[in-house]
């Protein structure tokens, strides 16, 4: 289940710094890019598994940190797990070899992944900075279309949401129901 997670002004954070490392999860935060802007999450064939709409925001990061003469650079590791918040021992090694050479990193990804990054830089100077809000769980209906491009379109939230009216045996949503309440 992926969380959903929305951009945030991380201008001030990074109004001190002369190298940053952007630094993002392949996987919640392209997803929620896509849906935000009614794109595919995946187009194979023609972006390989790069989603369009977050590498324009992304790019777009780059390009106002780069006018502030910043210099950029960006990381993301798909294997062995593509999620930052279940980096293994060996991708934060790999995580924290490259944000030795920056300033800062900004990572775009849950607070989860937030917490993977600062464990790896946790014994440098490396400022880690949080780009995007985690505002809870998302629940969206996927479609693959020929030739294998994949889309997702969030469900629309019930008024009984988070209850756990329709749940069986009552109230045993835990975490996800109150995250989902949330959003």
């Amino acid at each position: 289940m992926p969380v959903k997670v929305t951009p945030r002004d991380v201008s001030a954070d990074l109004a001190d710094v002369k190298s940053v490392l952007v630094a993002s999860c392949p996987v919640c935060p392209p997803m929620c890019a896509a849906m935000q802007k009614d794109a595919p999450f995946i187009e194979l064939f023609k972006h390989g598994i790069k989603t369009p709409a977050f590498e324009e925001h992304i790019d777009s990061i780059r390009d106002t940190l780069t006018k502030r003469r910043v210099r950029t650079g960006t990381f993301t590791i798909h294997t062995p797990t593509p999620m930052m918040c279940l980096w293994t021992q060996g991708q934060r090694k790999r995580f924290l070899k490259r944000a030795r050479e920056y300033d800062a990193a900004l990572i775009m990804a849950c607070d989860s992944g937030t917490e993977s990054a600062m464990d790896a830089l946790e014994e440098t100077e490396c400022k880690v900075v949080q780009g995007l809000d985690m505002e809870g769980v998302i629940n969206a209906t996927t479609s693959i279309r020929f030739p294998l491009v994949i889309s997702m379109k969030p469900r629309r939230e019930r008024a009984d949401q988070g209850s756990g009216q329709n749940r069986p045996g009552g109230d045993q949503g835990g975490m996800a129901d109150r995250d989902a309440a949330q959003v």
